[in-house]
């Protein structure tokens, strides 16, 4: 596919493009909180207002993984050296605004009007969406731009770039990396990786543990693929000491429906007993969940108060 057929593609998918790279989309959990029908696990766990949650990305392409689980399309992955580095500055500048356009189509019956004029003004950003983060350069200065406004940021990572980690000049107010497998040849069947990273994960968990950030391991869980072997989950959980660990189901929406049957989403209580064996086998505590996101949480005996 050429650029501006990926560029097409995520705009029928509900993207807003900022600049060459940057991209923005509110999620469900936002729309719900307008309408004060939910709100997303991370308001519940970490105190975060879903309605003022603002979720983006500067590398909209750019993934060496084409995770069966994603629900992104794979037909817009990019592996290789980002073509253009945008600005950090007009990155903000652009999302907010995106998200300051998405949220003028939501002035209609039923809308909670103080939280919709909140929701103009984002207090927290999740710097996700689609692509990975760290294949943009100018991560830091990004970071820096959103915490200049008084936001917290939250950062995810599936861990193929330590290096851009281990440099990060401003830290995010929470780090969130994805540990797709217990193992590697798991790894290759989850992830179906454009070049293989398991190494550069591993090394990505090293660099995890010296970060002075709030730290998070996401387990997304995958029925007969990589919800299996807590014990070498454990193991290699022990290498970055996160504060956090989120097992989480695999949620069957978007385009992981058409690479993973419904069946292989894990119901809540086998998350839950999942995350119980893991609490077991690395003396974590199991002190949080949410049934509707299939999520729980479990914290080290030294993690910080999880309300930010």
């Amino acid at each position: 596919m050429t650029i501006a057929s990926k560029k097409a593609l995520l705009r029928k998918q509900g993207y807003k493009l900022v600049l060459t790279n940057g991209a923005v989309k509110p999620c469900t959990w936002l729309r719900k909180s307008l309408f004060n029908k939910g709100h997303c696990y991370k308001q519940e766990f970490y105190g975060i207002k879903s309605h003022r949650c603002l979720q983006c990305t500067p590398s909209v392409h750019y993934c060496k993984h084409n995770c069966l689980f994603c629900w992104r399309p794979h037909e817009t992955t990019i592996n290789k050296r980002m073509d253009a580095v945008d600005d950090p500055k007009e990155l903000v500048k652009g999302f907010i605004q995106a998200q300051r356009e998405f949220l003028s189509g939501y002035n209609k019956s039923g809308v909670d009007e103080k939280k919709l004029k909140e929701a103009h003004d984002p207090t927290q950003v999740a710097i996700s969406l689609a692509g990975e983060p760290t294949e943009y350069e100018r991560l830091g200065e990004l970071i820096e731009e959103f915490k200049k406004r008084g936001m917290t940021v939250f950062l995810v990572t599936n861990g193929t770039n330590p290096e851009a980690l281990r440099k990060l000049k401003c830290l995010p107010t929470q780090l969130y990396m994805t540990l797709p497998a217990p193992d590697e040849d798991t790894y290759m069947k989850t992830c179906a990786p454009l070049a293989n990273s398991w190494d550069r994960i591993l090394e990505s968990l090293k660099v995890m543990r010296s970060l002075k950030c709030r730290r998070v391991i996401r387990l997304t869980l995958v029925k007969g693929l990589n919800m299996k072997d807590p014990l070498k989950y454990a193991e290699l959980i022990s290498i970055a000491k996160p504060d956090f660990i989120e097992p989480k189901a695999f949620m069957s929406v978007g385009y992981a429906r058409k690479r993973l049957p419904y069946d292989a989403m894990p119901y809540h209580h086998e998350v839950k007993a999942f995350s119980l064996k893991l609490a077991e086998l690395t003396g974590y505590k199991l002190i949080n969940e949410k049934a509707d996101s299939r999520v729980c949480l479990l914290a080290s005996k030294s993690a910080p108060d999880p309300i930010i």
